[in-house]
């Protein structure tokens, strides 16, 4: 049998990138939206690094600066003063936020730690004591629980896709799962109350449905049509228009019309916003500690799930209320 090993291969890249990206998957089975964002952010590095050094006319666009032929010489050379100057240049000139620049932080230490201690082509880290910025914690926007009713109780029973995307809106609302996660649900991994999905990192994970989420699906279910779709696609809960598994653009449009259509704004509120609404319900409501929502959310580590321990406007305000010389 032959292999086009080219379909592998990352022409425009510097081959220690594929590589990286390659034993990303591999070794450390990172999900593809992980790894293609290591690669918008080294190729981004890359770049920057050739006009930093003057390395290309100035009538090149930047997107079409080419950097595949960037070799080990070039790497050994990077010093920890060019990570700096590379997050300066995208704080100024690409408006990065310190969450982004913090991102690209972990991209450039994994990268070169993967080329000091894996790939073996440096002897001295420069990220080693690349320091990330300052990141002020920002509590979770969330639908409150009176919203997520009401969010619910807004969709339109004789559209032709209630029950679907009042299935999909429940699902969210209830279960915290990813949009990814929602997308690839099979049939045939429902049993019951218990649903196999495949989290981040193509690990597979168990969600617990309530009595909500097996109305929901039994109800669509008893009118879900994949009479014309193929047998592949059959295996997918949530079937489009065209009787293709549901995309998460899909998803996205979907839930940004039922939001607006609710009286809330569409452009706050995402499939992940839902994520951090079941997340945020279940830890005030359903009595919830912290390492059971980090298994439910199916976060590798807990410090990711301590964004959920926040307390609302209105818990502040009846804990000040509730001491004893306020009514002095």
């Amino acid at each position: 049998m032959k292999y086009d090993i080219q379909v592998l291969k990352n022409d425009d890249l510097p081959e220690s990138v594929s590589d990286f990206l390659n034993y990303l998957e591999t070794i450390r089975s990172k999900s593809p939206n992980t790894i293609d964002a290591y690669k918008i952010d080294l190729t981004l590095f890359f770049r920057f690094l050739c006009v930093y050094r003057g390395l290309v006319k100035n009538d090149i666009e930047f997107e079409d600066i080419n950097i595949s032929n960037i070799d080990n010489e070039f790497l050994k050379s990077i010093k920890l003063r060019d990570l700096y100057a590379f997050l300066s240049f995208v704080e100024k000139y690409r408006n990065n936020s310190s969450y982004a620049r913090a991102r690209k932080v972990a991209t450039l230490k994994s990268f070169f730690k993967y080329l000091f201690g894996k790939a073996k082509i440096i002897s001295d880290n420069p990220a080693m004591e690349l320091e990330s910025p300052k990141i002020n914690k920002r509590h979770p926007v969330y639908l409150t629980l009176n919203q997520s009713i009401a969010l619910l109780e807004s969709l339109d029973k004789d559209d032709k896709n209630y029950a679907r995307d009042y299935c999909i809106l429940t699902f969210f609302l209830n279960c915290g799962m990813r949009l990814s996660e929602l997308c690839g649900i099979q049939i045939e991994k429902i049993r019951g109350d218990i649903l196999s999905i495949v989290g981040k990192g193509d690990k597979e994970r168990t969600v617990y449905l309530n009595e909500a989420c097996l109305r929901a699906l039994n109800n669509y279910l008893s009118v879900r049509d994949d009479s014309k779709a193929s047998y592949e696609n059959k295996k997918y809960l949530f079937l489009s228009a065209r009787n293709a598994p549901i995309n998460k653009r899909t998803v996205e449009i979907m839930i940004k019309k039922h939001i607006t259509n609710a009286g809330f704004t569409g452009e706050k509120y995402t499939p992940h916003k839902l994520r951090h609404t079941a997340a945020t319900l279940m830890y005030k409501y359903g009595n919830v500690d912290i390492r059971s929502l980090q298994s439910i959310l199916g976060h590798e580590n807990i410090s990711t799930t301590q964004i959920y321990t926040h307390v609302d406007d209105d818990d502040l305000r009846d804990a000040v209320k509730s001491n004893p010389l306020s009514k002095l």
